[in-house]
């Protein structure tokens, strides 16, 4: 394994902030001909941590790793957060993981970012680093007009205001999963749709109607519990792509939320909640045709 620049973190959401630090792991390594890695890992340390901690992550494990190579790192590395490693103390962590299997010459730490059992802060690291031979480097926090972090994209989500966590994020929050049987009501309007079958730990945004970007085309997802339908309490989230025909069973479909147009509601009638998702599409088709970006 090659000598490298690295940072570690949980990264949940690649947003903004944390491109903002990987970019400089990125700069840092080209300057000095090294590799450019990511210590990160695949389960939410709380769930170690903290019994009964259910985590509502805003990237999976597949999704955090794409996003942090799309910042233009070299390598991602990924490391189960154990009982073990939780009690890890910093300087046994800087040893054994960073410096023994990772080969880390220069650790750069985002400025909130900790590890450790027992760890003060920076300049332990700073101190733990000297005695192993290891540059450890503060990264810039970026200046922004509001706090970006992942817990604020989460709040954002949860009301429905996918903008405002586009914005956070830099790119448009995804849901991905496989395409399963659901109770096929849609067909009977003239609206089928695929059912997605999405990870459970993963955060899905409030309920309601989006205009949305998939791998087959544009069209309008719903999330909720189809109150007119009385389907009972269990969440789904249905995606209506727009001109297409075709079988999506047992494929992996990627969903992009672009546009919240309004909550879940309950109809009187199917007759009005067909004119809805047709008023609905108009919006969605609108938006499309005055957008000047291919994803608004």
């Amino acid at each position: 394994m090659k000598p490298c620049v690295a940072t570690i973190g949980t990264f949940d959401g690649v947003h903004r902030g944390h491109q903002y630090v990987l970019q400089q792991v990125v700069s840092q390594a080209r300057q000095r001909g090294l590799e450019s890695v990511v210590l990160t890992f695949p389960n939410h340390p709380m769930q170690v941590l903290q019994d009964g901690f259910q985590p509502q992550m805003l990237t999976l494990p597949q999704e955090k790793e794409r996003h942090l190579l799309l910042t233009g790192i070299d390598r991602v590395e990924m490391m189960p957060f154990t009982p073990t490693l939780a009690q890890m103390n910093a300087n046994d962590f800087m040893r054994d993981v960073l410096k023994e299997q990772l080969h880390v010459q220069v650790l750069m730490m985002g400025y909130d970012n900790h590890f450790g059992h027992g760890s003060q802060g920076f300049a332990d690291y700073l101190r733990h680093g000297e005695k192993l031979g290891m540059e450890v480097v503060g990264c810039e926090e970026l200046v922004s007009e509001q706090r970006i972090s992942s817990t604020a994209i989460r709040q954002a989500l949860l009301r429905g205001a996918v903008e405002d966590a586009h914005h956070l994020l830099g790119y448009h929050y995804e849901l991905e999963g496989e395409v399963v049987r659901g109770f096929q009501n849609g067909r009977k309007f003239g609206y089928p749709t695929a059912n997605l079958h999405v990870a459970p730990c993963k955060l899905i945004p409030e309920n309601g109607a989006y205009l949305v970007a998939t791998d087959q085309g544009y069209g309008m997802l719903n999330v909720g519990t189809r109150p007119t339908l009385h389907n009972g309490q269990q969440r789904s989230i249905e995606v209506h792509i727009f001109d297409y025909e075709g079988d999506l069973y047992g494929q992996t479909l990627t969903v992009k939320l672009l546009r919240h147009l309004r909550p879940e509601q309950e109809f009187d009638t199917l007759e009005a909640l067909h004119r809805q998702l047709m008023a609905d599409e108009a919006q969605c088709r609108q938006l499309i045709s005055t957008s000047p970006s291919p994803q608004l």
